[in-house]
């Protein structure tokens, strides 16, 4: 009878704890807090830009960012940039640079002269870098080098620590469409990837066409694909998303994720001129039940181009974009974007606080 009682008290337990789930998250603006002068990333001599941090099994946050001298250019991204990698005690920082991740291998490599827009991920105890990786003729060029530009495409690399070494590809782990008419037949970049409900895992990026004429072709748009494991083999859907028809350049850079508490799949991406949010250039908010077919939240906002400081100083900047989240124990802590403000860039780290969970 004891054995009886105590079996039907571990299901009535386990029935409530499965059911707790969190609210939806409609409005991401209200979770965003006001933000410390110092939880910023800089470099002097360097252009700093898209911070992605995950916790390390040392208890250590271990951001990886996009860095190159200003020497070279702003437009030197897409020739000059590496994968930096930074720890703080902290996740909202600061953190304090350690070393290259993924420096320069050789213009022979698909990836071999630059490396981009980093988002780490922590699946399974084992760390994957994911990022743009591209090469050329190494030319900084003021306007842009579309040599660099339309080689882009998409690496992983791994580790088993987040301070590495890290195992990088001879191949990209999303590459090209060969079908010319294809939306990501020129160029791919900008990955996020997390890891679905089933088990499986999404990966949106951004994608360029040939149907516009070269070298910058078009339309821009972001496309999915459905990976069986963190390394592929990868299955592409040709379903073009956070895009408005008839536009050539409509978002860019999102940061995707499920959310198991919610059940629900958000991301937060650069609205090009407010098409989402009718708020001109801004971070807008979007949600999907499987992955593949996205809407804008009932409140699209995330947030304007501008940084809340924790003085009471509101600040307005040119650019506000790269959002990349940090969660843990499967709730949003932490929004890393990359800042310009004037001839400055800066990465900053805005600290999130979500709504108590409710039983529903």
């Amino acid at each position: 009878m004891k054995q009886f009682v105590f079996t039907c008290l571990t299901i009535v337990l386990f029935s409530c704890t499965e059911t707790k789930r969190s609210e939806p998250i409609d409005d991401f603006s209200a979770l965003i807090q006001p933000v410390s002068k110092t939880s910023i990333l800089t470099e002097d001599g360097y252009y700093v830009w898209g911070g992605s941090a995950v916790k390390g099994d040392d208890n250590l946050y271990h951001m990886y960012y996009s860095r190159w001298k200003t020497k070279f250019g702003f437009n030197a991204w897409v020739t000059h940039s590496e994968i930096a990698h930074a720890v703080s005690v902290k996740p909202e920082g600061p953190f304090k640079f350690k070393d290259v991740a993924l420096p320069i291998r050789g213009a022979e490599h698909w990836d071999g002269l630059t490396t981009h827009n980093p988002t780490i991920q922590k699946f399974d105890g084992k760390y994957y870098l994911y990022y743009m990786g591209t090469t050329g003729d190494g030319i900084a060029d003021p306007n842009l080098n579309f040599i660099h530009r339309n080689n882009q495409r998409i690496g992983v690399a791994w580790a088993i620590n987040p301070n590495g070494p890290w195992n990088r590809s001879d191949q990209p782990f999303v590459d090209v469409s060969t079908d010319e008419s294809a939306d990501d037949a020129l160029m791919i970049s900008n990955p996020s990837v997390t890891k679905m409900r089933d088990g499986k895992y999404l990966v949106v990026y951004k994608a360029v066409a040939k149907h516009k004429p070269l070298p910058f072709g078009g339309p821009v748009t972001h496309l999915a694909a459905i990976s069986e494991t963190p390394l592929g083999p990868i299955t592409k859907y040709n379903q073009r998303i956070f895009y408005r028809e008839g536009e050539h350049f409509s978002a860019e850079d999102p940061f995707v994720w499920y959310q198991k508490s919610a059940d629900m799949y958000y991301a937060i991406v650069k609205d090009m001129k407010g098409f989402f949010t009718n708020c001109g250039t801004s971070l807008a908010f979007f949600k999907s039940k499987d992955g593949l077919n996205w809407e804008p939240s009932n409140i699209p906002l995330a947030s304007k181009l501008e940084i809340n400081w924790n003085n009471g100083e509101r600040e307005s900047v040119s650019r506000l974009e790269r959002p990349q989240i940090l969660s843990e124990n499967g709730i949003p802590i932490m929004l890393y974007c990359a800042v310009t403000k004037g001839s400055k860039t800066f990465n900053v780290h805005f600290p999130l606080e979500m709504k108590e969970e409710k039983n529903q």
